[in-house]
């Protein structure tokens, strides 16, 4: 059973800029010839990396709900011009919704167990949950209609 991490996207309004955002760090990272990975850094390495590696995601806190996922694909810890400790996570650059879910503000990221991650929306309603405007969603989550 693959481990999980989750992560807020600090700065991120929505799934589609979190979307936008990776596009532009992907066009950058072709055009100096490198490689077609969303990369994210992180001052703390998982000890858990294996279980991570055996199919795990990046969960995407937006807005105090988780959102979107990435899927991790590596864990590479190193050394930064300073001589500190620190962390790529590798992942695909294909961001997927997921069923929206309530979560509070925390530091840093934390593991999350694969029965507690919330499913992944098909491409209809991804589409749909995607475009309606952020307070109706949030209202439509709060009387359970989400």
């Amino acid at each position: 059973m693959p481990l999980h991490l989750i992560k807020l996207a600090v700065g991120c309004d929505s799934v589609k800029e979190l979307k936008e955002w990776i596009a532009e760090r992907m066009q950058a990272a072709k055009k100096k010839g490198l490689p077609q990975h969303h990369i994210h850094i992180t001052r703390m390495v998982p000890k858990r990396d294996t279980e991570i590696l055996a199919g795990g995601s990046l969960y995407w806190v937006i807005k105090g709900e988780i959102a979107a996922r990435e899927k991790i694909i590596g864990i590479e810890p190193f050394r930064d011009k300073d001589g500190i400790g620190r962390c790529r996570i590798v992942m695909q650059p294909k961001v997927i919704s997921v069923s929206p879910r309530p979560m509070r503000p925390f530091q840093g990221w934390r593991y999350l167990t694969d029965d507690s991650v919330p499913p992944d929306l098909g491409k209809a309603a991804a589409g749909s949950i995607a475009a309606m405007p952020e307070p109706m969603r949030r209202e439509l989550r709060d009387l359970g209609l989400l």
